[in-house]
């Protein structure tokens, strides 16, 4: 026991440690709050820079960096409705709202504590239940991929606003330009009409910036002469009753979050949009409602992406496979220190897992103490006249799509799908479903095909497989559920439930 606590406590106790893991979560933060500049590029190049360092540190930076970045999206999703990552995306749902009504520091303020919380109940599944949760994520086959994959669309039902049919069109566009480029399968062209620029795809994060930064920036230049809303930031640490009124709501993102973290290849932006949409439903009379700055809108999202974090760790230490892309550079950096993570190394190398169960408690803890601070000088931003913010966001939006890899062609993408963004908010179409639809419609694509080709190409034997397998079955239940959820006359009927109580 002692011997744990002491591979907990190294880089607690290590002043060197300490510092290097309060460096990475702090950059962390700053890198995850710019558009285009991911969590996923930052670690790579760290990769090079401590190719020679001790193990210990270089997983500490990386770790830091990984935790602050994973929870810096939610600054200027909540502040210019840019989410700095994927995982924001939920965030800016409501956070942005909030921003408008003048409560961006209370929301930011909120959003890093529940951040924390999420970040520490991740951490405590990853040191607890590691084998369990492993042995369970690894028993999901390609076709309970591709039904997380759908349920996941039919999100659309929740983020489409008040017309459902508006989401479906919106989803539905975002799966075409997630298919745009050549078949992973067949190396076969899709809507590429000819373009070698196509050929590669369209980086969501080149659409995320486009649908949500230029297009929102176009759309307040309607307002360009309204005086800016001053930020109440006299109240940044959030109200004792706020956090004991969310904290079922927050364990229960949490609990969601660290789950679907630990499913190789999901990550902390579907646990977001998954957590987003079961607090939606969930939430019975909220204050305010979902879409128009409602707490819980904001709360679930945050929670949900930080415990992804160490939901991700878990088939990483436990089975070699990393949980998302992040984990996946770590496993490359174990390598290049000749470790290396599965099922033995919790007996081989026990002081390499609780090394860095104890570096993730110390980052979301530092994440505490920056996620709190700076908040008055982010809030200016926007106080800024639009005439300066506007160009501001622009430019930002540029610098992040050109940054991914570094293409001038990718500017050119993100500006086109501002215009077709401004034009579908103009008509009542929400952007978030575009998003949804971008990420995951590959995913169910290539293990629909996947799962065909488990079941020979047979139709009949992969419904058999559908309803045969347990975790199928539930899955299977759930989408059925979900899109009965859906038909008007059920959604009739519920509306008049409401209003009689």
């Amino acid at each position: 026991m002692m011997e744990t606590l002491g591979y907990f406590a190294t880089s607690w106790t290590d002043p060197y440690l300490l510092l290097i893991t309060a460096l990475g979560t702090f950059a962390g933060i700053y890198i995850g709050a710019i558009p285009g500049l991911s969590v996923t590029m930052a670690a790579s190049i760290l990769i090079s820079f401590t190719f020679k360092w001790d193990v210990n540190e270089a997983l500490a930076l990386i770790v830091g960096v990984y935790v602050g970045g994973v929870y810096g999206g939610a600054r200027t999703a909540i502040l210019l409705n840019i989410p700095g990552a994927p995982s924001a995306i939920a965030t800016a749902l409501d956070g942005y709202p909030l921003a408008k009504k003048g409560l961006a520091g209370e929301a930011i303020g909120l959003s890093t504590v529940m951040s924390v919380m999420g970040g520490l109940v991740g951490v405590l599944a990853l040191a607890l239940a590691a084998p369990l949760i492993a042995d369970f994520a690894i028993k999901f086959t390609s076709r309970d991929y591709m039904l997380l994959g759908i349920i996941g669309i039919l999100l659309v039902g929740t983020l489409s606003g008040e017309s459902f049919a508006k989401g479906a069109f919106a989803g539905a566009l975002g799966v075409m330009i997630g298919m745009i480029g050549l078949d992973p399968m067949t190396a076969e062209t899709r809507f590429t009409y000819g373009s070698i620029n196509l050929m590669g795809g369209v980086p969501f994060v080149v659409a995320m910036i486009g649908f949500f930064g230029v297009a929102q920036a176009l759309v307040q230049l309607e307002h360009i002469d309204t005086a800016p809303i001053k930020q109440k930031v006299s109240r940044i640490i959030p109200a004792w009753s706020d956090v004991r009124r969310y904290l079922g709501l927050g364990l229960k993102s949490s609990g969601l979050g660290t789950m679907i973290g630990a499913l190789p290849g999901t990550g902390g932006d579907i646990a977001a949009l998954l957590a987003y949409d079961q607090a939606k439903r969930s939430t019975k009379n909220p204050d305010v409602p979902f879409g128009e700055g409602a707490k819980e809108g904001l709360i679930a999202p945050e929670t949900a992406n930080n415990a992804a974090v160490g939901g991700a760790f878990v088939p990483m230490l436990t089975l070699g496979i990393p949980g998302d892309a992040v984990t996946a550079i770590i496993i490359g950096a174990l390598y290049i220190h000749g470790l290396k993570p599965g099922p033995l190394l919790l007996s081989d190398t026990p002081h390499l897992f609780w090394f860095i169960v104890g570096n993730l408690t110390l980052a979301n803890l530092f994440l505490l103490v920056f996620g709190l601070t700076g908040i008055r000088i982010f809030t200016k931003v926007v106080e800024c006249p639009r005439a300066i913010l506007i160009p501001l966001i622009i430019i930002l939006s540029a610098v992040g799509a050109y940054a991914i890899q570094n293409n001038p062609v990718h500017i050119t993408w993100a500006l086109a799908f501002g215009v077709i963004g401004y034009f579908l908010i103009r008509y009542g179409f929400q952007v978030g479903p575009i998003i949804l639809g971008v990420i995951l419609g590959p995913m169910i694509d290539a293990n629909y095909r996947r799962a065909m080709i488990g079941a020979q190409e047979d139709i009949g034997t992969f419904l058999y497989d559908l309803l045969s397998n347990p975790i199928s079955l539930v899955l299977t239940c759930a989408l059925v559920l979900m899109f009965l959820n859906q038909l008007p006359f059920v959604k009739n009927r519920k509306r008049r439930a409401d209003q009689r109580v």
